[in-house]
């Protein structure tokens, strides 16, 4: 059986999450995989889930289909450590320097975020070769693709007063900001605006609401007031209908 190196179990990524704008309770329901869980309104039984608790992250997102093809059950794994970060310092939209492989040297802009793996893809850098569609009777064709490339080893962050790569840290401005700042010049490396845009829109001033939208205002005006009524009292009274019938008199024993 094939061993597939996996991280510990982390969660999504907080930037993963911003990009793909989805609800906290539906990545959280893609991520479920339980043999046995306790049945609902059971109180006899203990609250008790048996599943997985481990993924394999890569550059698949958590509710697509190829993530799921991954953490196919019975698959015999191999778990190593992910460096946690306490500070995420890489945006899309930031330049970086490539620091290892056939593109060091060269600078390029991040394309995408894999917080889980600590990985980010730099559009046009550190590349593979790789075919697509081959068959029997088709020699296939050969694309270049991004490989992911690590941030604490791999790339580094570009001054854009020199254009040259630096290190950097995070400090609070006077103002109380908390920005980042080359330690080779002292100056502020400031974040992208690009580094706001998800799957649904470029920046968040420019997203117009949908009629689905939880955010419109038209939501959450409030459409019901309880009452001490049956559902039959309720609708005789929106249709304008009076009860003149006299109930029978009918005696317990």
């Amino acid at each position: 059986m094939r061993l597939i190196s996996c991280l510990l179990q982390r969660g999504v990524g907080e930037w993963s999450k911003k990009y793909a704008n989805l609800p906290e309770s539906y990545i959280k329901r893609t991520l479920e995989q339980f043999t046995w869980k306790t049945p609902r309104g059971k109180p006899n039984y203990l609250p008790r889930a048996v599943g997985r608790r481990r993924f394999y992250y890569s550059i698949h997102r958590p509710w697509t289909t190829e993530f799921s093809r991954d953490n196919q059950r019975g698959r015999n794994m191999q778990y190593i450590h992910v460096e946690p970060i306490k500070k995420w310092s890489f945006f899309r939209g930031d330049r970086v320097e490539v620091l290892v492989g056939k593109d060091k040297g060269k600078q390029g802009i991040v394309k995408d975020i894999y917080q889980e793996r600590n990985w980010i893809i730099v559009e046009g850098l550190n590349t593979k070769l790789t075919s697509i569609m081959k068959e029997k009777n088709f020699p296939g064709l050969y694309i270049q693709r991004e490989q992911p490339l690590l941030v604490t080893t791999d790339v580094q962050l570009v001054d854009p007063s020199d254009m040259e790569g630096t290190s950097i840290e995070w400090r609070y401005t006077e103002d109380g900001n908390h920005v980042r700042i080359s330690t080779r010049t002292g100056r502020i490396i400031p974040i992208p605006h690009s580094s706001m845009e998800t799957k649904d829109y470029k920046s968040p001033k420019l997203y117009k609401e949908q009629p689905k939208d939880t955010v419109s205002a038209d939501v959450l005006k409030v459409t019901f007031k309880p009452a001490l009524k049956t559902f039959e009292m309720d609708i005789m009274e929106n249709m304008g209908i009076k009860e003149d019938r006299v109930p029978k008199k009918c005696y317990w024993y």
